[in-house]
């Protein structure tokens, strides 16, 4: 498929705006492949997602961005341009579950993903043969709350070495700071139920006490407030009176692992637009 440029905008809710915003693709030649839009009321947002051809596009890609923002300046939008064929390259971290970073890997590997995976990241050495059988590399950073600082700044170091555009903490069992968050913002978490039920450890073990019908994951991004930023994905999985602990835990994984790949996908083809510390997730 030829290369393709995506603009995700959210700006005030007004009339004409849809017709301003497709005549800047229409009137520079371009021809339009899928157009998605959504007004939260509540708010008094206009959210729109817009993906058109780039052959025969009049612009060059370096003058996109600069002649969209005079139009998008007077609708006070805020709006990001993105381009199909840049290839994101995403950092997984890990602790000592394998179970995201396998089908992580695997899907990228089977080209489901369209980005590259270079770089794993652990607190623990117990994953490292998994990254040696992909030929990626490990990375292990051991982490306690005297050297946190010190062991973050190494993290960033390599995010920026190895070109990172995503972490996803595939379970990765350590709070992230707040500092490292505002210098790279772009994480994605998998939690083990409906934030904010059960939180702490031995979810499943308090999901099994409490008799609960339905389990379920959430997928997120990662803000400075502990498990509460915009939630990309969640999903659940029925549960009887005849499920033990292990049948939670073998459930709960099942889970986890198709939520947090359906979160990386809607990341990775630019379908999720973030505002108000929620998400608008076009499909």
């Amino acid at each position: 498929m030829s290369p393709t440029a995506i603009l995700l905008i959210s700006c005030p809710d007004q009339r004409g705006l849809v017709a301003k915003i497709a005549n800047f693709i229409y009137a520079n030649g371009g021809n339009i492949i899928h157009a998605d839009q959504h007004t939260d009321f509540t708010t008094g947002l206009f959210l729109i997602r817009l993906e058109w051809q780039l052959d025969g596009f009049n612009l060059p890609r370096e003058l996109i961005a600069p002649a969209f923002n005079a139009i998008a300046q007077p609708l006070q939008a805020a709006w990001h341009l993105h381009f199909s064929d840049k290839i994101p390259r995403i950092a997984i971290w890990v602790s000592r579950q394998e179970h995201c970073l396998f089908d992580l890997i695997l899907r990228q590997q089977s080209q489901e993903y369209v980005s590259e995976i270079p770089l794993i990241i652990s607190n623990h050495s117990d994953l490292k043969w998994v990254a040696d059988q992909f030929n990626i590399d490990y990375c292990h950073i051991p982490i306690t709350k005297d050297n946190k600082l010190e062991q973050e700044a190494k993290q960033l170091e390599l995010l920026q070495q190895y070109k990172i555009d995503l972490v996803v903490l595939a379970k990765y069992m350590q709070i992230v700071s707040s500092d490292f968050i505002n210098q790279f913002p772009q994480i994605i978490n998998i939690h083990h139920s409906f934030l904010p039920a059960f939180v702490g450890a031995n979810p499943y073990h308090k999901a099994y006490e409490r008799g609960v019908k339905v389990i379920g994951a959430t997928a997120h991004y990662v803000t400075p407030e502990l498990d509460a930023g915009p939630i990309i994905e969640q999903d659940v999985v029925r549960i009887s009176h005849r499920d033990d602990v292990a049948d939670l835990i073998r459930k709960g994984k099942d889970l986890e692992r198709i939520v947090l790949a359906r979160a990386v996908r809607s990341h990775l083809q630019n379908r999720v637009l973030v505002y108000s510390n929620r998400t608008v997730v076009f499909e």
